[in-house]
């Protein structure tokens, strides 16, 4: 999907990110299908939410990409280490329960889950909910937005999610049967019980 430059400002900055595609009782686009149209465009994020619209995101900034990366980095040095887990990155689908197709920033999946899932479901969209998910706030995204996905997640069997939001440095915790809790610019997070042992070290993040 290519972004044509109206004077000083794109089509995007002009009617806002993320773009949103209402399809239904117009369309339906099943998973094969939705699978498809984003090998087409690599370029861009496309999720599906549970009421079936589609949501098309450019790619993230150099500044979240980087700490996106350090946070994802940390994680994935505690599961070698670890090895009950694998993690994955933001270019990763996943099929949640409610049918809604999402690609958190990072996370964390056992082993376990995988096992049952045939070796060709694993080159396509996961059918399954992470254990743990991670999402950073970028500046094209609304606190809210943000929220209601780290909520999604938790709804459709997340154990744990953790939501950055850079600027001002606040970090909200989610976990089942409890509120959200924020904490105000932390240096360090524990990932206990569900990562036994892993703490993140914010002071290489901000």
């Amino acid at each position: 999907m290519a972004t044509r430059v109206h004077g000083p400002e794109t089509l995007t900055d002009s009617i806002g990110l993320p773009l949103i595609l209402r399809l239904r009782p117009a369309l339906d686009v099943s998973d094969d299908q939705l699978f498809e149209l984003c090998q087409l465009n690599r370029e861009l994020r496309i999720e599906r939410t549970g009421q079936g619209e589609l949501l098309i995101m450019p790619p993230t900034g150099y500044e979240t990409g980087e700490q996106n990366n350090e946070v994802n980095r940390q994680l994935g040095n505690w599961a070698k280490h670890d090895g009950t887990g694998t993690t994955f990155d933001s270019s990763t689908g996943f099929r949640l329960p409610n049918g809604a197709i999402r690609s958190p920033d990072g996370g964390w999946i056992q082993r376990e889950r995988l096992a049952g899932i045939p070796a060709e479901q694993r080159k396509r969209f996961l059918p399954l909910c992470p254990d743990f998910v991670i999402e950073f706030r970028s500046p094209t995204d609304t606190l809210r937005d943000v929220q209601d996905k780290m909520e999604e997640y938790i709804a459709n069997g997340a154990q744990l999610g953790w939501l950055f939001d850079p600027n001002p440095r606040h970090v909200y915790i989610y976990r089942p049967d409890n509120e959200a809790e924020r904490l105000e610019n932390p240096t360090t997070i524990p990932g206990d019980p569900l990562l036994p042992g892993f703490v993140l070290d914010l002071r290489e993040v901000w």
